[in-house]
């Protein structure tokens, strides 16, 4: 009571006063934008720092302007292939007009989310499971185009929508095994048929040189017999090609290197005697 009574009614006035207007002020970051309400009217958006709202007239409604990541719940959906898969996906948006994602959409998270799980089933429904499997990023393409034609008038931005996790039937993943290993033997397959036929090739065109030039064959033979050698655990018998006895033969008929034996002469048979004369 003493010091009401010595600040008297006029000093509990400028009191209650400074209280109000201290009550009108606002500190909004850097990330934020506040949307302000005059007596229940738009009169448009504060930026960042101090800002000072009229009590009992005026209400700002705090507006985050960073990426929000939002996880899409799996949703069971039927391919145009008429396969059964669950997909969740991953959508990151952002607010890029505060006045409109207040003012036309009551919750622009919800709401987004809603939209995301519906679009996602029916992009999927217009889908086989083929280009779920190998064409993901076109898929994501059309899903964030989709979503963002329809919150654009909330005044969201959608800018990536990614599908995380595609979940297929038991039976569906061993039908896909099994297709990839058929896939797998048939290019084994292929690869042998062009090795087999690569080496024909290679052979018909050494057998051409080695008719060409008969030399080759024993520079051939030598080279087999160096390999051969290197290997002292077994015992090989080697044949002597018919072209070297064949030049041996040239060299004895010609007189020089070496000749082969001479075969024994053989002993004149005795003539046989008359046979008697009869008259």
């Amino acid at each position: 009571m003493e010091i009401i009574g010595f600040l008297g009614p006029v000093g509990i006035a400028l009191i209650a006063v400074a209280l109000l207007l201290m009550s009108g002020l606002r500190v909004i970051q850097e990330y934020e934008r506040g949307v302000v309400f005059r007596l229940g009217k738009l009169i448009g958006g504060r930026g960042p720092g101090l800002r000072f709202v009229i009590p009992g007239i005026e209400r700002m409604v705090r507006v985050d302007l960073r990426v929000i990541t939002m996880d899409v719940p799996g949703q069971e959906a039927i391919t145009r292939d008429n396969v059964t898969v669950r997909v969740n996906a991953v959508v990151y948006f952002r607010v890029v007009d505060p006045d409109a994602s207040v003012v036309r959409v009551l919750d622009y998270i919800r709401a987004t989310s809603m939209i995301a799980q519906t679009t996602l089933r029916s992009v999927l429904g217009q889908s086989t499971m083929d280009e779920l499997l190998a064409q993901r990023d076109k898929i994501n393409q059309d899903l964030q185009r989709i979503i963002d034609e329809q919150t654009e008038p909330w005044g969201v931005k959608v800018s990536v929508v990614e599908l995380r996790d595609v979940e297929l039937p038991q039976s569906m993943q061993r039908a896909m095994a099994r297709q990839a290993e058929a896939e797998r033997e048939k290019r084994a397959k292929i690869i042998h048929a062009e090795g087999e036929y690569e080496a024909a090739h290679r052979l018909s065109e050494a057998a051409q040189i080695i008719s060409v030039q008969p030399i080759a064959l024993q520079l051939r033979y030598l080279q087999t017999l160096t390999e051969i050698a290197s290997d002292r655990s077994s015992t090989v018998v080697f044949p002597l090609p018919i072209e070297m006895i064949g030049q041996l033969f040239q060299r004895s008929d010609s007189g020089g290197g070496p000749t082969l034996p001479a075969q024994p002469p053989q002993r004149a048979s005795a003539p046989s005697p008359a046979p008697p004369r009869t008259d």
